[in-house]
């Protein structure tokens, strides 16, 4: 049996560890693969799922190793992270003497380099999306400041360096696969594209019945024969609140009886006074925070559900969870194109794809949303053929075997 150290800076406790870590390390358990996953969890959320976490990971046979993640200083606070992760990585390894280390982003890769270089134990850099742009895409690396410009020169070299040292890289999109081979000369037959897949045993719109659904809207106060719009995740950062509040706004003049429904964890009412400003009622929202579990649930009473990412450089190589997620409960999708989205929309008629955040756009994609003829069913074969959890796992243990046989 093959051993894999699994490094994450994203913390199992979190959302994301849940539906894109801990599915794809079940289904390679399975196939033969000893995991040890060490992960960095912030505290509050270790106390209070480390747990639940912990007995789902047992029961799959994975040993999970944690630390807790620090947010300050700045900056120094990451250095520390590093240090506490390299530390602990390499007593790992001498413990258990890893066949693969596997990388979950920047950080985990810079671990693995280390390993690599001290053991010469190969690493496979599942990147996730061009982390460094992506801290100048968000504002949070202002290149004016001489401090963000030296640390972009400094990572942009260490980011080299992962592509050229990893024995193989993941990319979620086709379109950050084409980058890597144009603008980083990486060889295309080193690397996987692996979108954000979904569990669709979880997702699956067959396994709510119309009472479930007359339930849930009962339930959030939404008249049975009511049109819902949806938006699950977390909002800000790349997500584009406003523009999303305005196309609900339009939407509201052509369907007056229709709900923006928020399934998220943000602030209810920093929500609710975006959308008065933009002049839609208090009325004509539900802002509802939903488990992993529950959101199924939620999701299913959606006519359509959207999303609207900002187009930036580093976009090229972002899967947005929730697609694969939405599309297998059979919903029909309103997003712009960002990474392999549009492209995946249009191809399997599974919605509308905005091209300009204008009024007249807004109302140009309401029509042919009006008009859309398209089952749940037809949806979710589109979700199958691109999302499915299993087929991911397929690809990763193709990836696995090109490195360790």
């Amino acid at each position: 049996m093959k051993k894999v150290l699994y490094i994450s800076y994203d913390g199992m406790t979190d959302p994301l560890g849940q539906s894109q870590v801990i599915p794809y390390l079940r289904e390679l358990t399975k196939q033969g693969y000893q995991f040890t996953l060490l992960s960095v969890e912030k505290k509050e959320r270790l106390e209070k799922n480390g747990t639940l976490i912990r007995n789902i990971l047992q029961e799959s046979g994975i040993t999970w190793e944690t630390l807790l993640f620090t947010s300050s200083p700045p900056v120094l606070s990451k250095l520390y992270d590093q240090h506490q992760l390299n530390k602990k990585a390499i007593q790992l390894q001498k413990k258990e003497k890893f066949d693969l280390i596997h990388c979950r982003s920047y950080v985990a890769a810079a671990t693995g380099l280390h390993l690599n270089r001290k053991f010469s134990i190969p690493f496979l850099f599942d990147m996730r999306g061009f982390w460094v742009d992506e801290r100048v895409d968000s504002g949070l690396w202002n290149l004016s400041n001489p401090l963000y410009k030296y640390f972009y020169k400094v990572y942009k070299k260490k980011e080299q360096a992962y592509f050229s040292s990893a024995a193989h890289i993941i990319s979620l999109t086709e379109k950050g696969k084409e980058e890597l081979i144009t603008r980083y000369k990486v060889a295309a037959a080193k690397i996987s594209v692996i979108p954000c897949c979904a569990d669709l045993e979880l997702f699956d719109y067959n396994k709510i019945s119309s009472s479930d659904k007359e339930q849930t809207k009962e339930q959030l106060g939404i008249d049975p024969a009511t049109r819902v719009l949806s938006y699950l995740g977390s909002l800000g950062g790349w997500y584009m609140t406003d523009e999303m509040l305005e196309f609900f706004a339009v939407l509201k003049k052509n369907i007056p009886d229709s709900i923006f429904l928020f399934i998220t964890h943000d602030n209810k009412e920093q929500i609710i006074h975006k959308g008065i400003q933009k002049g839609i009622d208090r009325n004509a929202m539900r802002v509802i925070p939903a488990s992993r579990n529950e959101v199924p649930g939620y999701l299913s009473i959606s006519d359509w559900s959207i999303f609207f990412i900002k187009d930036l450089y580093s976009k090229k190589a972002s899967s947005p969870t929730k697609q694969g997620e939405i599309m297998a409960m059979g919903i029909p999708i309103i997003c712009n194109d960002i990474g392999d989205t549009g492209k995946i929309i249009t191809g399997s008629n599974a919605g509308i794809v905005v091209n300009t955040f204008s009024t007249a756009s807004y109302q140009s994609a309401i029509d042919q949303l009006l008009q859309l003829q398209v089952s749940p069913g037809k949806i979710n074969d589109a979700a199958k053929k691109h999302f499915d959890l299993k087929n991911g796992a397929d690809e990763y243990e193709k990836s696995y075997k090109k490195i360790i046989g």
